[in-house]
């Protein structure tokens, strides 16, 4: 294993977060060379309409993930809340490094907190999520949709009428841009997508020397916390389509979950939360769905998807 190909989107932030994971690779395998091959996908290529008219989130790994499978490349690093929970047989995710702060961002003109910006407000976001968090929050706000990488959303902002936008934490944290926060939302009101803040490394399943390597910078409460809330998702059935929060908290041998289910217009919101032991995370993240689901959620999914 002369030479690894690590798979990557092109934007600034992917290309960032696959410079993290290929240094960490090397202070471990440093007789190895790492190339960087950036990858094109489909999602990069549509910018001018909603994600959930679009297909949702396979958009932004389906191209890698053919190149892993075809061999053109031995690892792909991914955003994880940019992987769908359905994936090729082939492939696994083998590795999720230490993750990064899981909550929402407020980046507002005049440094204003969302309580504190102007009724009817125009927020930007890509985010159906986002967005009813927003109108549960506050009714009045105009929430627009921005699509496009940071830097495209940053500049929109910049140069369009838009008095705030909201993006991921983790990602401003990972580009060393947390200073351009206003407000980190609180997770009691603004819960994020599964896997918001986490890195996964994707490789064949039969490629084991590869998977030997990755595991090695595996952290397993980030790990388990990915685990559910991505079965949490599974369970729902959910994508981009509906608005769907989650966030699980390890702490000690415990996970925390918290999750949501909303209409559209946040109107109708059912929330829920459960804890455990961290080694059952998958099956705490499907008890928990279960349990919104008789609450009331398999009634707005279905008037959402219908």
């Amino acid at each position: 294993m002369k030479e690894i190909i690590v798979g990557s989107r092109g934007s600034k932030l992917a290309l960032t977060q696959t410079e993290l994971v290929v240094e960490k690779l090397k202070e471990i395998k440093k007789n190895c060379s790492f190339v960087i091959k950036t990858i094109k996908t489909e999602g990069d290529k549509l910018l001018n309409s909603p994600l959930s008219k679009i297909g949702g989130k396979g958009l932004f790994v389906k191209e890698i993930e053919e190149e892993l499978i075809e061999r053109k490349i031995d690892i792909a690093v991914h955003s994880m809340k940019d992987i769908p929970c359905q994936f090729p047989p082939e492939l696994i995710i083998s590795s999720v490094p230490s993750r990064k702060n899981p909550k929402d961002a407020l980046i507002s003109k005049n440094n204003k907190k969302l309580q504190e910006l102007s009724p009817w407000a125009t927020i930007g976001t890509s985010s159906l999520r986002r967005k009813a968090q927003l109108l549960i929050f506050r009714k009045d706000l105009k929430v627009i949709d921005l699509r496009g990488n940071l830097d495209t959303r940053f500049k929109k902002f910049q140069e369009e009428n838009f008095e705030a936008i909201i993006v991921a934490a983790s990602g401003l944290i990972r580009l060393n841009l947390s200073e351009k926060i206003t407000q980190e939302l609180p997770l009691k009101d603004f819960l994020p997508a599964a896997g918001q803040g986490a890195l996964g490394i994707e490789i064949r399943k039969d490629n084991f020397e590869v998977k030997e390597l990755v595991e090695k910078i595996n952290c397993y409460n980030s790990y388990q916390e990915v685990v559910a809330e991505r079965a949490f998702l599974k369970k729902l059935g959910g994508g981009c389509q509906v608005p769907i929060g989650v966030i699980a908290q390890a702490e000690d041998r415990e996970l925390y979950l918290e999750g949501m289910v909303s209409s559209l217009d946040g109107k109708e919101v059912v929330r829920g939360k459960i804890s455990g032991r961290i080694i059952e995370a998958e099956t705490l993240g499907e008890k928990l769905a279960y349990t919104l689901l008789k609450k009331g959620a398999k009634e707005i999914l279905l008037k959402a998807l219908t």
